[in-house]
């Protein structure tokens, strides 16, 4: 199968994840805490597919920075937000299309989850691709090592 397959059933996904989502009717006041990840105690797993995808989406002007993009920075706030919004929302993981801060939605939030984590690794299987599944500074990590011109010293550890 091919790549185009691959991100295609991901986006059938992500489409089923948008659409519980509206069902369920979370509310969302808008705060930009779901994207302070510190200061708010919040994680931002994804997979490895998710993350090629979102990086497709440009980081806001100015944000493309070791200063923002470091996995320190990315572990405080997602370079995506600027001025409280998301600039990331249309390659946006499903983190971020399943999260909202509204404390009746909790329990719908934790189903929906747990059925789009079931459905992604299905495809993974079927597409025969490794499952990597780790946190957003991680893949940044990553990406910034692979835009540091071959830098052999580069070397990210999923472990660490």
């Amino acid at each position: 199968m091919t790549q185009a397959q691959f991100e295609q059933d991901v986006q059938t996904v992500y489409d089923w994840v948008d659409s519980a989502v509206a069902e369920a009717g979370p509310r969302c006041e808008i705060s930009g805490r779901c994207c302070r990840f510190r200061d708010y105690g919040h994680r931002l797993y994804l997979t490895r597919i998710e993350a090629d995808i979102l990086f497709r989406q440009p980081l806001p002007e100015g944000h493309d920075t070791a200063e923002r993009t470091d996995a320190t920075a990315v572990d405080q706030v997602c370079p995506y937000q600027h001025n409280g919004l998301c600039t990331g929302r249309e390659k946006r993981p499903l983190g971020c299309r399943i999260y909202f801060c509204d404390p009746g939605y909790d329990e719908r939030c934790c189903e929906i989850t747990e059925e789009a984590i079931s459905r992604l690794k299905e495809i993974h299987k079927r597409h025969n691709r490794p499952w990597e599944y780790n946190q957003l500074p991680w893949f940044f990590s990553q990406r910034n090592c692979e835009l540091s011109d071959g830098d052999r010293s580069c070397r990210v550890d999923s472990k660490s």
